[in-house]
Order: structure tokens, then C-alpha cells, then sequence
């Protein structure tokens, strides 16, 4: 049996992040209604509303996608914190979109505080690695 080491780094990014995808496939598949074109639909209705949700995934695959093409220096502090940069900015985006299209009251002031969280920690990570160069 041929096992791949990973890094503990990535390991330690991804799988939170797949287990969220994975978790959060089934609920939607679940919840969300299916549409079906009809003569007295508009086209431009047909989606109307799917775009957060869509936006929201797409960002999340995108970021995922960054995280494992980022090139990892060997420095396992380092890539730490250049991989928790990036997961933090998409949560940014995650929360941006929930801003955007969200209609809970309590998850817009949650993402609100994730918001100022994540920021927060970015700029300690930028600082951190600043002084690393």
C-alpha cells in the first residue's frame, strides 16, 4: 500500500474545509427547490436568488484550489501562516457574500464579526511574516 505523506499544514487547512463541503452538500441538496423553466417564466427569473449560494461555493473551491497549488517553503511556521492567511481571507469573502445576499439578521452581525476577526488576524500574520524576509 502506497500512502502519500502530506504536510501536516495542509492537512490541518483541507480537511476542516472538505468536511464543511461535505457537510453542507447534503443540507442544500435537501433544501433547495429544484426549478423547472416554464412558458410564463421570464429566463432571467429562472436563477434568481442562486447566485449568493453559487458565489459562495465557487469562492470556497476557488480558495481550496489556491491552497493546494500554494508552494510550500519547508518552513513549517511559514507555511502556516501563509496558509491561514489565505484560508482567512476567504472566510472575508464567505462573509462578504453573506453581506451581500444573506437574509438572517443574525448571521449578516455574525458575519460582521467575522469580519473584524479575520482582518485582525490576517494583518498578525502579515506582520509575522513581514519579519520573516
Amino acid at each position: 500500500m502506497n500512502i502519500k505523506k502530506r504536510n501536516p499544514v495542509q492537512a490541518l487547512v483541507l480537511v476542516p474545509m472538505a468536511a464543511l463541503a461535505l457537510a453542507s452538500a447534503p443540507a442544500q441538496a435537501q433544501t433547495t427547490p429544484t426549478m423547472a423553466p416554464s412558458a410564463s417564466m421570464p429566463m432571467g427569473d429562472m436563477h434568481k436568488g442562486t447566485a449568493g449560494p453559487h458565489d459562495m461555493k465557487a469562492s470556497m473551491m476557488k480558495g481550496m484550489d489556491g491552497m493546494q497549488k500554494m508552494p510550500m517553503s519547508g518552513d513549517t511556521d511559514k507555511d502556516f501562516a501563509m496558509m491561514m492567511k489565505m484560508h482567512h481571507q476567504q472566510a472575508l469573502n464567505m462573509a462578504d457574500m453573506e453581506l451581500a445576499h444573506g437574509k438572517s439578521a443574525e448571521m449578516k452581525a455574525m458575519a460582521k464579526q467575522i469580519i473584524v476577526a479575520q482582518k485582525k488576524e490576517i494583518a498578525q500574520f502579515d506582520k509575522w511574516l513581514a519579519k520573516q524576509k
